[in-house]
């Protein structure tokens, strides 16, 4: 088990050690791009990971979970690389292409496979504490990339920040290669089998799995039964992801509570507004990203919340959110206050950065719970789709808000989708059946 959490914390680790997270958007803006046109690039990150998200998911479901994380990472050092050198409009949208397909790749794929490998060793119900400690692995990382951009901008500007990143991002390549190599849920023999009997045990209108067995999954398949086997996945992945409510619910709340969290994207130009240098606005970012470390670090001491005390929680967020954006706006105006005004500003936002985080974790871990079918990989995809649904509308608002307003109200504004969010709790988040097992939490 240690080795499992080592391992999952390591890749957590190095995909978010990069310096280039800090300061992306001021290099945009220092090459010219408006308002719009990072908007514009932040979209085309997110159309990527939406086209892509539920094919990968089901690659994931037919192939080797490893090998799709090795490849994750190797375009996550390309995209990279090609931010640095070519640093222009068409460089800066090919490598969002890289890192949205990357993202894809790597999203529900990890999950899936960690969640299988507990549940090889029946301990599942240490899933969400090790999930929370590889979110707060990855909030740590990016906390101290955002310190190291300081530094290293100063010492070589932006290419020393980048290379630094691409650097980092072949060391996340073998962190991928380091990772478990879990079993699937069943193997390409029983999937006809599975197939027949739900469709034959499934009431109309409703579609669920029995929970299966773990096993491992043939050394050869023929490639006509490869492709069956990615078309069933595919298929039966989104059929329980969307007929399932209970899975669907909470599809849709883990990907409201992530997809609203692209606000990040815009701390760094809201800094900049206010008049800081690019050191100190990383400086500022790095105080949301450790409120987001506590939040997932948390998450295993909380991951037994009431869906109202979540909306409570959620609430409080929406709330610190929007109070800490227009102070943040308020040192625009008030140079001589503008440390102090940004300091607590970005303060109140990093706090509900960690709430909203925490609900992010126990809403995904509950999600896991949830999955009952083969496609779990799949059905974790159907909510990265989502999500993205929702970044992309916070990316297309903002880029249009912009235009009218500056960007402090527009982040305020952002918060209002955390107080909508706390109503749905209530009703959207799944019940953990999971107490406590041998290698659980206690």
């Amino acid at each position: 088990m240690r080795g499992l959490t080592a391992r999952s914390v390591l890749f957590a680790l190095t995909k978010d050690l990069i310096p280039l997270y800090a300061v992306y958007a001021l290099i945009f803006a220092d090459h010219g791009l408006s308002v719009a046109q990072i908007s514009s690039l932040l979209a085309i990150w997110s159309v990527t990971s939406f086209v892509l998200e539920v094919p990968s998911g089901a690659w994931a479901d037919t192939v080797s979970r490893r090998a799709l994380l090795i490849l994750s990472a190797v375009l996550l050092a390309a995209g990279f690389a090609v931010w640095t050198l070519f640093p222009s409009y068409l460089g800066f949208a090919a490598g969002f292409v890289l890192w949205g397909t990357s993202g894809a790749l790597s999203s529900g794929t990890f999950e899936a496979l960690l969640y299988d490998d507990l549940a090889a060793r029946a301990a599942t119900p240490a899933y969400a504490r090790i999930l929370g400690y590889t979110r707060a692995a990855a909030e740590s990382a990016a906390l101290a990339a955002i310190l190291a951009a300081a530094p290293l901008y100063t010492w070589g500007g932006y290419p020393l920040v980048g290379w630094s990143s691409v650097f980092v991002a072949a060391l996340h390549i073998l962190a991928a290669m380091a990772m478990p190599s879990a079993p699937k849920a069943v193997s390409a023999g029983e999937v006809e089998d599975l197939e027949d009997a739900d469709e034959a045990d499934s009431p109309p209108g409703e579609f669920e799995y029995p929970r299966v067995r773990t096993v491992d999954a043939p050394a050869f398949v023929p490639e006509s039964a490869s492709l069956s086997r990615y078309l069933h996945m595919l298929r039966t992945g989104v059929r329980e992801a969307l007929r399932v409510r209970v899975i669907r619910r909470g599809v849709l709340l883990a990907a409201l509570l992530n997809g609203i969290t692209a606000y990040d994207e815009y701390f760094a130009l809201m800094a900049d507004e206010a008049g800081v240098s690019p050191a100190v606005a990383s400086l500022l970012v790095g105080v949301t990203v450790a409120g987001a470390l506590a939040g997932a670090f948390l998450s295993g001491r909380t991951e037994s919340m009431r869906p109202r005390t979540m909306a409570w929680t959620l609430t409080a967020g929406g709330v610190l959110f929007i109070a800490g954006a227009l102070l943040s706006g308020l040192a625009a105006t008030h140079p001589a206050s503008v440390h102090l005004l940004t300091g607590v500003g970005f303060t109140l936002i990093g706090v509900a950065y960690g709430l909203n985080y925490n609900a992010d974790v126990i809403a995904s871990a509950r999600l896991q719970d949830a999955i009952e079918g083969p496609a779990r990989a799949t059905v974790t995809s159907v909510s990265g789709v989502a999500t993205e649904v929702f970044a992309l509308a916070v990316f297309i608002f903002a880029g249009s808000a912009a235009t009218l307003l500056s960007i402090s109200t527009v982040v305020a504004l952002l918060g209002i989708p955390l107080l909508a969010t706390a109503l749905l709790a209530t009703r959207w988040l799944p019940r953990s059946h999971v107490s406590s097992a041998p290698g659980g939490p206690s």
